[in-house]
């Protein structure tokens, strides 16, 4: 069993696929397991990650859908062959920095009353780092109302058992491109607490492609997601107009020209 699992769903990343999993390679940490699931890529994603599991046999595993089947399905696929004490995660056009594993499993080690750990993250694009995020530190329920989500999902690390508890992640295609969300509102509503620590880990490949998945009908499943949480955690009714305002936000940015929201994205995220 190795001491942490990285699970990663993988579609039509082909140009970015090597330089994620050679920063896997690179980790300082040695005693890792990589789990790719190919959710029926077009491109040649399949062929390269099938490449490094020919060359670490012993470290990688592969699986491919027979058609694509959605993030939240394809990372179950991850977790249900997972035997790490620890589950990070990754996507396949992101980098990890090199001692990112190390870090967050010596936390988990030393911090049992936690069950996730996070980072802030390093956005870049193809001329390089422009900016990073800020977290809370230790995330309480109130602060799912106006900073959800709690911990950036890309870079974390979750204790296997906890992933476990709530049935990893809801495959339900409303929670696409939010089930990060959904499954932090799961884990908190079942005791589990997480940290985020402040030194970023992991870099996150913001690009005008990651734009544009950020459509308004995708926006719509983060609605539904934090209406579904905010009955997870029993909050009283009267809260629920955070939801309606998470609806109009929402759209607003939606409904915003591509050249317009880039500009207000990159602006509220601080310089790096």
């Amino acid at each position: 069993m190795p001491k942490v699992s990285i699970i990663m769903g993988i579609y039509n990343c082909a140009s970015t696929l090597e330089e994620a999993i050679d920063s896997v390679l690179s980790q300082t940490l040695v005693d890792w397991q990589l789990v790719l699931c190919d959710d029926g890529s077009k491109d040649t994603t399949y062929a390269i990650a099938e490449k490094y599991q020919r060359l670490y046999p012993e470290k990688i595993v592969l699986l491919q859908n027979p058609q694509n089947m959605g993030l939240n399905h394809t990372l179950n696929c991850c977790l249900a062959v997972a035997t790490g004490g620890y589950v990070a995660r990754m996507d396949g056009d992101d980098i990890s920095l090199p001692q990112r594993l190390q870090i967050e499993a010596d936390f988990l080690d030393s911090h049992p009353e936690f069950a996730i750990v996070s980072t802030p993250m390093i956005f870049f694009d193809e001329n390089g780092d422009w900016g990073r995020s800020y977290s809370i530190e230790r995330p309480q329920k109130k602060d799912f109302i106006k900073h959800s989500p709690v911990h950036c999902h890309a870079p974390c690390m979750i204790r296997r058992e906890a992933y476990l508890s709530v049935n990893g992640y809801t495959e339900d295609a409303r929670m696409l491109r939010f089930e990060d969300v959904n499954l932090w509102y799961k884990l908190y509503a079942k005791g589990y607490l997480g940290y985020n620590l402040e030194e970023p880990l992991y870099k996150m490949r913001d690009d005008q492609a990651a734009t544009r998945r950020r459509s308004l009908r995708s926006r719509m499943n983060g609605v539904y997601v934090t209406a579904v949480g905010f009955k997870l955690f029993q909050f009283p009714w009267y809260m629920y107009g955070y939801v309606v305002m998470d609806f109009l936000k929402h759209v607003v940015k939606g409904l915003m020209p591509e050249w317009l929201y880039l500009k207000f994205h990159k602006k509220a995220i601080r310089k790096w």
